[in-house]
Protein backbone atom coordinates (compact mmCIF):
# COMPACT_ATOMS: atom_id res chain seq x y z
CA UNK A 1 0.00 0.00 0.00
CA UNK A 2 1.54 3.30 -1.03
CA UNK A 3 0.28 7.33 -1.08
CA UNK A 4 0.88 9.92 -3.46
CA UNK A 5 1.23 13.50 -2.38
CA UNK A 6 1.67 16.28 -4.85
CA UNK A 7 1.57 20.26 -3.92
CA UNK A 8 1.59 22.38 -6.78
CA UNK A 9 3.67 25.76 -5.76
CA UNK A 10 4.10 29.09 -7.70
CA UNK A 11 7.87 27.48 -8.86
CA UNK A 12 7.53 23.87 -8.40
CA UNK A 13 5.65 20.96 -8.41
CA UNK A 14 6.84 18.38 -5.88
CA UNK A 15 5.47 14.94 -5.49
CA UNK A 16 6.51 12.19 -3.14
CA UNK A 17 5.17 8.29 -2.36
CA UNK A 18 5.20 6.86 1.44
CA UNK A 19 5.21 3.40 2.10
CA UNK A 20 2.19 2.19 4.89
CA UNK A 21 5.31 2.88 7.13
CA UNK A 22 4.80 6.44 6.37
CA UNK A 23 8.49 6.32 4.60
CA UNK A 24 9.21 8.15 1.94
CA UNK A 25 10.12 5.62 -1.15
CA UNK A 26 10.36 8.18 -3.60
CA UNK A 27 10.30 12.51 -4.33
CA UNK A 28 10.98 14.32 -7.32
CA UNK A 29 10.96 18.33 -7.81
CA UNK A 30 9.63 19.32 -11.22
CA UNK A 31 8.99 23.22 -12.56
CA UNK A 32 5.40 24.27 -12.60
CA UNK A 33 4.26 25.04 -15.64
CA UNK A 34 1.87 27.72 -16.75
CA UNK A 35 -0.96 25.29 -17.35
CA UNK A 36 -0.31 23.81 -14.11
CA UNK A 37 -1.59 20.31 -14.88
CA UNK A 38 1.10 19.51 -17.21
CA UNK A 39 3.29 19.91 -14.10
CA UNK A 40 1.28 17.56 -12.45
CA UNK A 41 1.28 15.20 -14.21
CA UNK A 42 5.26 15.46 -15.00
CA UNK A 43 6.17 15.46 -11.20
CA UNK A 44 3.42 12.01 -10.95
CA UNK A 45 5.40 10.51 -13.36
CA UNK A 46 8.74 11.16 -12.52
CA UNK A 47 7.72 10.01 -8.99
CA UNK A 48 6.42 6.67 -9.88
CA UNK A 49 9.60 6.09 -12.39
CA UNK A 50 11.56 6.86 -9.78
CA UNK A 51 9.82 5.01 -6.74
CA UNK A 52 9.61 1.60 -9.58
CA UNK A 53 6.69 0.33 -7.85
CA UNK A 54 3.56 -1.58 -8.88
CA UNK A 55 1.07 1.63 -9.93
CA UNK A 56 -1.73 -0.83 -8.65
CA UNK A 57 -0.82 -0.72 -4.94
CA UNK A 58 -0.88 3.14 -4.47
CA UNK A 59 -4.16 3.31 -3.03
CA UNK A 60 -4.40 6.93 -2.20
CA UNK A 61 -3.76 9.86 -3.99
CA UNK A 62 -3.56 13.67 -2.41
CA UNK A 63 -2.93 17.40 -4.31
CA UNK A 64 -2.27 20.38 -2.59
CA UNK A 65 -3.38 23.08 -4.92
CA UNK A 66 -2.97 26.75 -5.59
CA UNK A 67 -5.26 27.48 -8.41
CA UNK A 68 -8.26 28.77 -6.58
CA UNK A 69 -6.28 31.61 -5.16
CA UNK A 70 -4.37 32.26 -8.59
CA UNK A 71 -8.04 32.36 -9.70
CA UNK A 72 -8.98 34.94 -7.57
CA UNK A 73 -6.11 37.01 -7.75
CA UNK A 74 -5.67 36.94 -11.44
CA UNK A 75 -9.49 37.22 -12.12
CA UNK A 76 -9.24 34.55 -14.49
CA UNK A 77 -11.76 31.30 -14.88
CA UNK A 78 -14.18 33.09 -12.01
CA UNK A 79 -18.03 32.41 -12.26
CA UNK A 80 -20.48 34.62 -12.68
CA UNK A 81 -22.43 34.78 -8.87
CA UNK A 82 -25.74 36.12 -7.62
CA UNK A 83 -25.90 37.12 -4.34
CA UNK A 84 -29.30 36.63 -2.00
CA UNK A 85 -28.29 38.48 1.39
CA UNK A 86 -31.39 37.76 3.45
CA UNK A 87 -31.73 40.66 6.41
CA UNK A 88 -33.45 43.94 4.48
CA UNK A 89 -33.86 46.05 5.53
CA UNK A 90 -31.76 46.07 8.28
CA UNK A 91 -28.71 45.70 6.43
CA UNK A 92 -29.18 48.23 3.54
CA UNK A 93 -26.57 50.70 4.68
CA UNK A 94 -24.12 48.70 3.46
CA UNK A 95 -24.66 46.18 0.07
CA UNK A 96 -22.90 43.53 -0.83
CA UNK A 97 -19.42 43.54 -2.42
CA UNK A 98 -18.64 47.03 -0.38
CA UNK A 99 -14.82 47.43 -0.66
CA UNK A 100 -14.42 45.22 -3.01
CA UNK A 101 -11.62 45.71 -6.55
CA UNK A 102 -13.95 47.18 -9.10
CA UNK A 103 -12.26 44.41 -11.71
CA UNK A 104 -13.55 41.69 -9.52
CA UNK A 105 -16.94 42.70 -9.22
CA UNK A 106 -17.47 43.15 -12.76
CA UNK A 107 -16.09 39.58 -13.29
CA UNK A 108 -18.09 38.10 -10.79
CA UNK A 109 -20.81 40.44 -12.41
CA UNK A 110 -21.88 42.05 -9.14
CA UNK A 111 -25.44 40.59 -9.20
CA UNK A 112 -27.36 41.26 -5.60
CA UNK A 113 -30.48 41.34 -4.07
CA UNK A 114 -31.74 42.29 -0.55
CA UNK A 115 -34.35 39.67 0.78
CA UNK A 116 -36.22 40.21 3.84
CA UNK A 117 -36.20 37.98 6.63
CA UNK A 118 -32.74 37.32 8.73
CA UNK A 119 -32.35 37.12 12.51
CA UNK A 120 -31.31 39.04 15.67
CA UNK A 121 -28.04 38.13 17.85
CA UNK A 122 -30.28 36.63 20.18
CA UNK A 123 -32.27 34.46 17.72
CA UNK A 124 -35.12 36.83 17.18
CA UNK A 125 -36.42 37.38 13.63
CA UNK A 126 -35.53 40.59 11.99
CA UNK A 127 -38.22 41.03 9.81
CA UNK A 128 -40.55 38.53 7.80
CA UNK A 129 -39.01 35.69 5.52
CA UNK A 130 -39.95 36.06 2.08
CA UNK A 131 -40.30 33.38 -0.05
CA UNK A 132 -41.54 34.72 -2.93
CA UNK A 133 -39.21 37.55 -3.11
CA UNK A 134 -36.34 34.66 -3.68
CA UNK A 135 -38.32 33.05 -5.94
CA UNK A 136 -38.52 36.34 -8.60
CA UNK A 137 -35.05 36.95 -7.77
CA UNK A 138 -34.18 33.61 -8.65
CA UNK A 139 -36.40 33.02 -12.16
CA UNK A 140 -34.81 36.55 -13.33
CA UNK A 141 -31.12 35.63 -13.13
CA UNK A 142 -32.04 32.09 -14.76
CA UNK A 143 -28.85 31.82 -17.78
CA UNK A 144 -27.34 34.87 -15.99
CA UNK A 145 -25.35 33.64 -13.05
CA UNK A 146 -23.54 30.26 -12.38
CA UNK A 147 -23.89 30.17 -8.89
CA UNK A 148 -25.57 31.48 -6.19
CA UNK A 149 -24.37 32.95 -2.71
CA UNK A 150 -26.63 32.89 0.35
CA UNK A 151 -26.22 34.81 3.04
CA UNK A 152 -28.30 35.50 6.16
CA UNK A 153 -28.19 37.77 9.32
CA UNK A 154 -26.64 36.44 11.67
CA UNK A 155 -27.03 32.05 10.16
CA UNK A 156 -24.32 31.57 12.67
CA UNK A 157 -27.28 31.19 15.36
CA UNK A 158 -30.00 29.93 13.11
CA UNK A 159 -29.46 28.98 9.21
CA UNK A 160 -33.23 27.79 8.62
CA UNK A 161 -33.64 30.59 6.32
CA UNK A 162 -30.29 29.76 4.14
CA UNK A 163 -31.39 26.46 3.65
CA UNK A 164 -34.57 26.91 2.88
CA UNK A 165 -33.28 30.13 0.36
CA UNK A 166 -31.11 27.08 -0.95
CA UNK A 167 -33.95 24.40 -1.29
CA UNK A 168 -36.13 27.03 -3.20
CA UNK A 169 -32.71 27.78 -5.90
CA UNK A 170 -32.56 24.13 -6.68
CA UNK A 171 -36.36 23.75 -7.05
CA UNK A 172 -36.46 26.60 -9.65
CA UNK A 173 -32.88 26.00 -11.01
CA UNK A 174 -31.96 22.44 -10.73
CA UNK A 175 -31.12 19.80 -7.77
CA UNK A 176 -27.31 20.36 -9.16
CA UNK A 177 -26.95 24.31 -9.35
CA UNK A 178 -23.94 25.41 -7.79
CA UNK A 179 -24.76 27.05 -4.05
CA UNK A 180 -23.02 28.76 -1.52
CA UNK A 181 -24.47 28.92 2.33
CA UNK A 182 -23.07 31.44 4.74
CA UNK A 183 -23.10 29.39 8.00
CA UNK A 184 -20.72 26.82 6.21
CA UNK A 185 -18.15 28.86 5.16
CA UNK A 186 -17.18 31.56 6.99
CA UNK A 187 -17.25 33.09 10.66
CA UNK A 188 -19.15 35.57 13.37
CA UNK A 189 -19.77 38.83 11.78
CA UNK A 190 -21.81 39.08 7.83
CA UNK A 191 -19.34 41.13 5.45
CA UNK A 192 -16.49 39.13 5.53
CA UNK A 193 -18.59 35.79 6.10
CA UNK A 194 -20.14 37.27 2.84
CA UNK A 195 -17.30 38.12 1.19
CA UNK A 196 -15.78 34.70 1.95
CA UNK A 197 -19.45 33.04 0.74
CA UNK A 198 -19.29 34.68 -2.42
CA UNK A 199 -15.79 33.73 -3.17
CA UNK A 200 -16.70 30.12 -2.55
CA UNK A 201 -19.13 30.38 -5.58
CA UNK A 202 -17.26 31.83 -7.95
CA UNK A 203 -14.63 29.18 -7.72
CA UNK A 204 -17.28 26.39 -8.95
CA UNK A 205 -16.06 26.03 -12.47
CA UNK A 206 -12.07 26.68 -10.65
CA UNK A 207 -12.41 23.62 -8.65
CA UNK A 208 -14.05 20.97 -11.28
CA UNK A 209 -11.05 22.08 -13.97
CA UNK A 210 -8.95 20.70 -11.14
CA UNK A 211 -10.13 17.66 -10.04
CA UNK A 212 -10.96 16.53 -14.06
CA UNK A 213 -7.15 17.30 -14.55
CA UNK A 214 -5.85 15.39 -11.46
CA UNK A 215 -8.39 12.23 -12.20
CA UNK A 216 -6.67 12.02 -15.50
CA UNK A 217 -3.47 12.91 -14.68
CA UNK A 218 -3.52 9.71 -12.44
CA UNK A 219 -5.21 7.90 -15.46
CA UNK A 220 -2.32 8.67 -17.04
CA UNK A 221 -0.03 6.52 -15.25
CA UNK A 222 -3.00 3.85 -14.71
CA UNK A 223 -3.31 5.12 -11.10
CA UNK A 224 -6.51 3.81 -9.27
CA UNK A 225 -6.23 5.73 -6.14
CA UNK A 226 -8.66 7.52 -3.75
CA UNK A 227 -8.61 11.00 -4.98
CA UNK A 228 -8.57 14.11 -2.35
CA UNK A 229 -7.68 17.53 -2.08
CA UNK A 230 -5.87 19.52 1.16
CA UNK A 231 -7.74 21.61 3.14
CA UNK A 232 -5.71 24.68 4.66
CA UNK A 233 -6.41 23.14 8.09
CA UNK A 234 -3.57 20.56 7.53
CA UNK A 235 -6.47 17.90 6.38
CA UNK A 236 -7.93 16.30 3.28
CA UNK A 237 -11.42 16.42 1.47
CA UNK A 238 -12.91 13.79 -1.10
CA UNK A 239 -13.10 15.67 -4.77
CA UNK A 240 -17.12 15.53 -4.30
CA UNK A 241 -16.32 18.05 -1.15
CA UNK A 242 -13.62 20.12 -2.55
CA UNK A 243 -16.34 20.81 -5.60
CA UNK A 244 -18.73 22.25 -2.80
CA UNK A 245 -16.75 23.97 -0.76
CA UNK A 246 -13.51 24.79 -3.28
CA UNK A 247 -12.35 28.24 -0.92
CA UNK A 248 -11.02 25.86 1.88
CA UNK A 249 -8.15 24.97 -0.68
CA UNK A 250 -7.00 28.84 -0.63
CA UNK A 251 -3.46 28.65 1.96
CA UNK A 252 -2.97 24.77 1.55
CA UNK A 253 0.40 24.63 0.65
CA UNK A 254 2.08 26.48 3.46
CA UNK A 255 -0.17 24.83 5.35
CA UNK A 256 1.41 21.14 3.95
CA UNK A 257 4.50 22.59 4.68
CA UNK A 258 3.91 23.26 8.42
CA UNK A 259 2.39 19.63 8.51
CA UNK A 260 5.24 18.47 6.53
CA UNK A 261 7.79 19.59 8.85
CA UNK A 262 6.26 18.23 11.46
CA UNK A 263 6.44 14.99 10.81
CA UNK A 264 10.10 15.66 9.49
CA UNK A 265 11.43 16.90 12.37
CA UNK A 266 9.24 14.97 14.81
CA UNK A 267 8.31 18.77 16.50
CA UNK A 268 4.63 19.47 17.88
CA UNK A 269 5.24 22.87 18.60
CA UNK A 270 7.65 25.05 16.44
CA UNK A 271 8.04 28.37 13.87
CA UNK A 272 7.99 26.86 10.08
CA UNK A 273 10.12 28.41 7.75
CA UNK A 274 9.11 27.32 4.06
CA UNK A 275 11.81 28.72 1.51
CA UNK A 276 10.39 28.31 -1.94
CA UNK A 277 11.86 29.54 -5.29
CA UNK A 278 9.94 33.10 -4.66
CA UNK A 279 8.33 33.70 -1.23
CA UNK A 280 9.59 32.33 2.16
CA UNK A 281 5.98 31.73 4.53
CA UNK A 282 6.53 31.82 7.69
CA UNK A 283 4.15 29.77 10.03
CA UNK A 284 3.74 28.47 13.80
CA UNK A 285 3.32 24.80 14.41
CA UNK A 286 0.72 24.01 17.18
CA UNK A 287 0.00 20.97 18.32
CA UNK A 288 0.90 19.40 14.59
CA UNK A 289 -0.70 21.43 12.85
CA UNK A 290 -0.71 24.94 11.83
CA UNK A 291 -1.96 28.00 13.78
CA UNK A 292 -5.20 29.63 12.42
CA UNK A 293 -4.96 33.15 11.86
CA UNK A 294 -7.41 35.32 14.71
CA UNK A 295 -7.53 38.23 12.10
CA UNK A 296 -9.66 38.94 9.15
CA UNK A 297 -7.36 37.97 6.23
CA UNK A 298 -7.55 39.36 2.48
CA UNK A 299 -7.47 36.94 -0.97
CA UNK A 300 -7.18 38.91 -3.67
CA UNK A 301 -7.99 42.22 -1.99
CA UNK A 302 -11.08 40.86 -0.94
CA UNK A 303 -11.15 40.66 3.30
CA UNK A 304 -12.90 37.61 4.45
CA UNK A 305 -13.38 36.01 7.53
CA UNK A 306 -13.40 31.93 6.63
CA UNK A 307 -10.42 29.92 8.43
CA UNK A 308 -7.02 30.54 6.99
CA UNK A 309 -3.58 29.61 8.67
CA UNK A 310 -1.44 32.50 10.02
CA UNK A 311 1.20 32.96 7.81
CA UNK A 312 3.41 35.67 7.26
CA UNK A 313 4.84 35.53 3.48
CA UNK A 314 7.85 37.64 2.64
CA UNK A 315 9.48 38.20 -0.88
CA UNK A 316 12.22 35.88 -0.60
CA UNK A 317 13.45 32.71 -2.16
CA UNK A 318 15.64 30.87 -3.99
CA UNK A 319 15.11 32.44 -7.16
CA UNK A 320 15.23 35.98 -5.46
CA UNK A 321 17.08 38.57 -7.59
CA UNK A 322 20.12 40.14 -6.18
CA UNK A 323 20.98 43.71 -6.94
CA UNK A 324 23.80 46.01 -5.98
CA UNK A 325 22.63 49.69 -6.17
CA UNK A 326 24.28 52.59 -7.06
CA UNK A 327 25.38 53.75 -3.75
CA UNK A 328 27.16 50.17 -3.24
CA UNK A 329 24.44 48.89 -1.24
CA UNK A 330 22.79 45.32 -1.82
CA UNK A 331 18.95 44.76 -2.26
CA UNK A 332 17.09 41.46 -2.24
CA UNK A 333 13.97 40.71 -3.96
CA UNK A 334 11.01 40.95 -3.68
CA UNK A 335 10.98 39.84 -7.38
CA UNK A 336 12.20 36.68 -8.56
CA UNK A 337 13.20 34.39 -11.36
CA UNK A 338 10.97 32.24 -10.67
CA UNK A 339 10.48 28.52 -12.16
CA UNK A 340 13.29 30.30 -14.84
CA UNK A 341 15.95 29.91 -12.32
CA UNK A 342 18.16 26.63 -14.41
CA UNK A 343 17.62 29.65 -17.16
CA UNK A 344 18.21 32.74 -15.46
CA UNK A 345 20.58 32.11 -12.81
CA UNK A 346 24.29 33.13 -13.88
CA UNK A 347 25.20 29.74 -11.87
CA UNK A 348 23.35 27.84 -14.48
CA UNK A 349 24.66 29.85 -17.54
CA UNK A 350 22.06 32.64 -17.33
CA UNK A 351 22.69 36.55 -16.24
CA UNK A 352 20.88 36.98 -12.97
CA UNK A 353 22.18 37.12 -9.73
CA UNK A 354 19.77 35.44 -7.63
CA UNK A 355 20.26 34.16 -3.97
CA UNK A 356 21.24 31.15 -5.17
CA UNK A 357 24.00 31.86 -7.07
CA UNK A 358 24.92 34.00 -3.42
CA UNK A 359 25.02 30.41 -1.60
CA UNK A 360 27.25 29.05 -4.45
CA UNK A 361 29.58 31.61 -4.21
CA UNK A 362 29.73 31.26 -0.41
CA UNK A 363 30.58 27.53 -0.77
CA UNK A 364 27.28 26.98 0.92
CA UNK A 365 26.29 24.70 -1.70
CA UNK A 366 27.20 22.76 -5.14
CA UNK A 367 24.57 23.40 -7.84
CA UNK A 368 25.49 24.82 -11.20
CA UNK A 369 28.80 25.29 -12.50
CA UNK A 370 31.00 27.18 -9.22
CA UNK A 371 32.76 29.17 -11.64
CA UNK A 372 30.19 31.21 -13.13
CA UNK A 373 29.69 33.59 -9.89
CA UNK A 374 33.38 33.61 -9.49
CA UNK A 375 33.40 37.28 -10.65
CA UNK A 376 30.30 38.11 -8.19
CA UNK A 377 33.23 39.98 -5.29
CA UNK A 378 33.11 38.10 -1.85
CA UNK A 379 32.09 41.46 0.03
CA UNK A 380 29.57 41.89 -2.08
CA UNK A 381 28.26 37.97 -1.71
CA UNK A 382 28.52 38.32 2.24
CA UNK A 383 26.27 41.84 1.99
CA UNK A 384 23.60 40.00 0.17
CA UNK A 385 23.57 37.20 2.47
CA UNK A 386 23.36 39.74 5.47
CA UNK A 387 20.40 41.58 3.62
CA UNK A 388 18.73 37.56 3.68
CA UNK A 389 19.57 37.14 7.73
CA UNK A 390 17.80 40.19 8.54
CA UNK A 391 14.89 39.59 6.07
CA UNK A 392 14.62 36.18 7.65
CA UNK A 393 15.14 37.22 11.31
CA UNK A 394 12.30 39.88 10.81
CA UNK A 395 9.81 37.92 9.61
CA UNK A 396 10.35 35.09 12.44
CA UNK A 397 10.43 38.38 15.06
CA UNK A 398 6.83 38.97 13.68
CA UNK A 399 5.35 35.36 14.34
CA UNK A 400 6.49 35.00 17.66
CA UNK A 401 4.49 35.10 20.63
CA UNK A 402 7.09 36.19 22.93
CA UNK A 403 10.93 37.50 23.17
CA UNK A 404 12.13 34.12 24.27
CA UNK A 405 14.49 32.19 21.46
CA UNK A 406 12.82 29.52 19.19
CA UNK A 407 12.97 26.68 17.43
CA UNK A 408 13.06 26.84 13.66
CA UNK A 409 12.21 24.02 11.00
CA UNK A 410 13.68 24.89 7.71
CA UNK A 411 11.93 23.58 5.10
CA UNK A 412 11.47 24.30 0.68
CA UNK A 413 13.68 24.29 -1.87
CA UNK A 414 15.21 27.22 -1.40
CA UNK A 415 16.29 26.48 2.08
CA UNK A 416 19.72 26.29 0.92
CA UNK A 417 20.47 30.33 1.19
CA UNK A 418 19.36 30.39 4.94
CA UNK A 419 22.41 30.97 6.98
CA UNK A 420 23.23 28.43 9.93
CA UNK A 421 22.63 30.87 12.66
CA UNK A 422 19.27 33.02 13.27
CA UNK A 423 19.44 36.05 15.89
CA UNK A 424 16.16 35.25 17.89
CA UNK A 425 16.42 31.29 17.24
CA UNK A 426 17.78 28.52 19.51
CA UNK A 427 18.06 25.85 17.01
CA UNK A 428 17.42 25.28 13.42
CA UNK A 429 16.31 21.89 12.26
CA UNK A 430 16.30 20.46 8.92
CA UNK A 431 16.22 17.18 7.16
CA UNK A 432 16.83 15.34 3.84
CA UNK A 433 13.59 15.46 2.64
CA UNK A 434 12.38 19.14 3.57
CA UNK A 435 12.70 20.23 -0.09
CA UNK A 436 9.60 18.25 -0.36
CA UNK A 437 8.21 18.98 2.97
CA UNK A 438 4.99 20.27 1.22
CA UNK A 439 4.22 17.45 -0.91
CA UNK A 440 4.88 15.08 2.42
CA UNK A 441 2.50 17.12 4.40
CA UNK A 442 -0.22 16.48 1.98
CA UNK A 443 0.87 12.79 1.92
CA UNK A 444 0.55 12.38 5.41
CA UNK A 445 -2.87 14.33 6.07
CA UNK A 446 -5.96 13.08 7.88
CA UNK A 447 -9.63 14.01 6.68
CA UNK A 448 -10.66 16.76 8.77
CA UNK A 449 -14.27 18.29 9.54
CA UNK A 450 -14.47 22.04 11.38
CA UNK A 451 -18.28 23.16 13.00
CA UNK A 452 -18.17 26.55 14.37
CA UNK A 453 -22.12 28.41 15.91
CA UNK A 454 -22.84 30.28 18.52
CA UNK A 455 -24.97 28.64 21.77
CA UNK A 456 -26.78 30.37 24.70
CA UNK A 457 -25.60 27.86 27.46
CA UNK A 458 -28.74 29.65 29.37
CA UNK A 459 -30.97 27.66 27.03
CA UNK A 460 -28.41 24.81 26.17
CA UNK A 461 -26.73 23.07 28.55
CA UNK A 462 -22.58 23.51 27.73
CA UNK A 463 -21.94 19.67 27.78
CA UNK A 464 -25.18 19.57 25.30
CA UNK A 465 -23.80 22.75 23.28
CA UNK A 466 -20.08 20.91 22.46
CA UNK A 467 -21.77 17.80 21.88
CA UNK A 468 -23.84 19.01 19.18
CA UNK A 469 -20.76 20.80 17.96
CA UNK A 470 -18.57 17.21 17.85
CA UNK A 471 -21.51 15.72 15.89
CA UNK A 472 -21.82 17.87 12.85
CA UNK A 473 -18.52 18.32 12.84
CA UNK A 474 -18.01 14.61 12.56
CA UNK A 475 -20.65 14.65 10.07
CA UNK A 476 -18.56 17.27 8.10
CA UNK A 477 -15.39 15.20 8.37
CA UNK A 478 -17.57 11.89 7.16
CA UNK A 479 -18.74 14.17 4.12
CA UNK A 480 -15.57 15.19 3.46
CA UNK A 481 -14.41 11.13 2.92
CA UNK A 482 -13.26 10.32 6.47
CA UNK A 483 -14.07 6.71 8.10
CA UNK A 484 -16.60 7.59 10.98
CA UNK A 485 -15.03 5.23 13.24
CA UNK A 486 -11.73 6.67 13.20
CA UNK A 487 -12.97 10.34 13.78
CA UNK A 488 -11.27 11.83 17.26
CA UNK A 489 -11.54 15.78 18.50
CA UNK A 490 -8.20 17.76 18.24
CA UNK A 491 -9.62 20.98 19.02
CA UNK A 492 -12.26 22.62 21.04
CA UNK A 493 -12.34 26.55 21.46
CA UNK A 494 -14.80 28.51 23.06
CA UNK A 495 -15.41 32.18 22.82
CA UNK A 496 -18.03 33.91 25.28
CA UNK A 497 -19.17 36.83 23.62
CA UNK A 498 -19.59 39.54 26.07
CA UNK A 499 -21.90 41.99 25.02
CA UNK A 500 -24.38 39.15 24.10
CA UNK A 501 -27.51 37.98 26.19
CA UNK A 502 -27.41 33.82 27.50
CA UNK A 503 -24.18 33.42 28.33
CA UNK A 504 -23.70 33.41 23.98
CA UNK A 505 -20.26 31.89 23.19
CA UNK A 506 -18.85 30.50 19.82
CA UNK A 507 -18.31 27.29 19.70
CA UNK A 508 -15.93 25.92 17.05
CA UNK A 509 -14.87 21.78 17.03
CA UNK A 510 -12.41 20.78 14.71
CA UNK A 511 -11.79 16.56 14.14
CA UNK A 512 -10.17 14.66 12.27
CA UNK A 513 -10.29 10.64 10.97
CA UNK A 514 -8.63 8.46 8.48
CA UNK A 515 -9.47 7.90 4.75
CA UNK A 516 -10.73 4.87 3.63
CA UNK A 517 -8.30 2.47 2.03
CA UNK A 518 -11.10 0.92 -0.86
Amino acid sequence: MYKLGIDVGGTNTDAVILDDHQKVVAHTKTHTTKDIQTGISNAIHEVVQASQINVQAINQAMLGTTQATNAIVERKNLGQVGVLRIGYPATASIIPYTQWPEDIVQTLSGKYSLIHGGYEFNGDSLAPFSESEIRDIVAQWQGQVDAIAIVGVFSSINDDQERRTAALVHEILGADFPVSVSSEIGSVGLIGRENATILNAALFKVIQKVTVGFSKALQVEQIQAQEYLCQNDGTLMSLDYSEKYPILTIGSGPTNSIRGAAYLSGRQNALVCDIGGTTSDIGALVNGFPRESSKAVSVGGVETNFRMPDILSVGLGGGSIVRKQADGTITVGPDSVGYAITERAKAFGGDTLTTTDIAVRLGWVELGDPSLVADVPLADAQQAMAVIQEILETGIDQMKTSAEDVSVILVGGGSIIAPKQLTGVSAIDTNQYGGVANAIGATIAQIGGEFEKMYQYVEIPREQALADATKLATERAVSAGALADTISVVEILETPLSYAPGETTKVKVKVVGNASLN
